[in-house]
């Protein structure tokens, strides 16, 4: 009988694998994760420090006459590099405002202007960047469209503090524009929700003290009294712009005292918002008597003069008098609200 024919066995290509070039670094990696796992804690874990919060800051920053928003934060951008800088160490991030006032003025507007001979009668031209808070007479001495100027500030205030739109490159923009939140504020965990400071230069630095007086409180949630009927709109919308908050600090370079009769309320009591006032010894635009009365209405201010003229000084050694007031006001007030707090605190545990 013959032999049956033995059968050779042959491996089945699907049961078996083919070698993976891969596989010992995979399981180096594995391993080195498993490690990771299980590796204990550091020590000083626990006490590792959280990354401090950082706040917003708003300041408003209000031109001169003949000026506009962007033209005045083109000349004062040095400023503004320094004050982010220098409120870093203390957390604070600064979101500068330039709002724009609303009176267009036109070319006999501009003080030193001589009409043409060759112009007739309705040839005046109005400026196409040239704005102002308030327009004086002359004969008087007394301001017109002032009630404008505070309404565009109140509209400012009540864009960026109750809309909650954004400020970028220092204008308030909507939020469908599809701006980029500005570097300085990326990171920022606590949003200021009202303006805290303003700092205005000549005509803006008069509508800053102006605008802090009418802010403040007579005593705690007791709004300074409004003497004038026509100012009694402007001042109610501005206080609610600002959730009724007074400002924490007000800069005034080269400002001076508003005369008008009418606009008396302001200064009556002073002004014990902490102020600054800035002069240039050389300033022949504004009488140094003007900005000397200014100061006489506000309680205790600083007063710094630079060896200049009629401009706003960027330079570091003149902006360090501007950051420090600033600094100071901040961090007083910082302290101010901690001990509130802290008070109602107690308060609420002994009830």
């Amino acid at each position: 009988m013959a032999d049956s024919a033995q059968s050779t066995p042959v491996e089945s290509s699907a049961s078996t694998p083919a070698p993976n070039a891969n596989a010992p670094a995979q399981q180096k990696q594995q391993q080195q994760n498993n490690k990771k796992q299980n590796r204990p804690p550091h020590p000083n874990a626990a006490n590792a420090k959280p990354k401090p919060v950082k706040k917003e800051v708003r300041i408003l920053m209000l031109h001169g006459y003949t000026q506009s928003g962007p033209l005045f934060r083109a000349k004062t951008r040095a400023l503004e590099k320094l004050l982010i800088k220098a409120l870093s160490p203390l957390n604070l991030v600064p979101t500068l405002i330039y709002p724009t006032a609303p009176n267009r003025l036109s070319v006999s507007d501009i003080p030193g202007y001589q009409a043409s001979s060759d112009s007739g009668p309705g040839e005046e031209k109005e400026l196409t960047d040239s704005w102002a808070w308030f327009r004086r007479e002359e004969a008087t001495w007394n301001y017109r469209l002032i009630n404008e100027g505070f309404e565009r500030l109140a509209e400012t205030m009540e864009m960026v503090n109750l809309e909650g739109k954004q400020v970028v490159d220092g204008m308030v923009v909507a939020e469908d524009e599809g701006a980029e939140e500005p570097k300085e504020m990326r990171g920022v965990v606590v949003r200021s929700e009202v303006i805290d400071g303003v700092i205005g230069f000549s005509q803006g630095g008069a509508m800053a003290a102006m605008l802090t007086a009418a802010m403040e409180h007579v005593t705690p949630g007791c709004p300074r009294p409004v003497l004038t009927a026509e100012h009694e709109a402007w001042a109610k919308q501005i206080r609610e712009a600002n959730k009724g908050q007074p400002l924490k600090f007000c800069v005034s370079y080269s400002g001076f005292f508003a005369l008008p009769p009418e606009l008396g309320w302001l200064w009556e009591p002073k002004v014990k918002t902490p102020t600054m006032h800035v002069l240039g010894s050389l300033d022949t635009v504004v009488e140094e008597s003007r900005s000397r009365r200014l100061m006489e209405a506000c309680e205790e201010p600083v007063v710094v003069v630079h060896p200049g003229g009629h401009y706003v000084p960027v330079n570091k050694e003149w902006v360090a008098p501007l950051v420090g007031f600033i600094r100071a006001c901040l961090e007083k007030h910082q302290k101010t609200a901690a001990a509130a707090e802290g008070e109602k605190k107690v308060v609420e545990e002994s009830l």
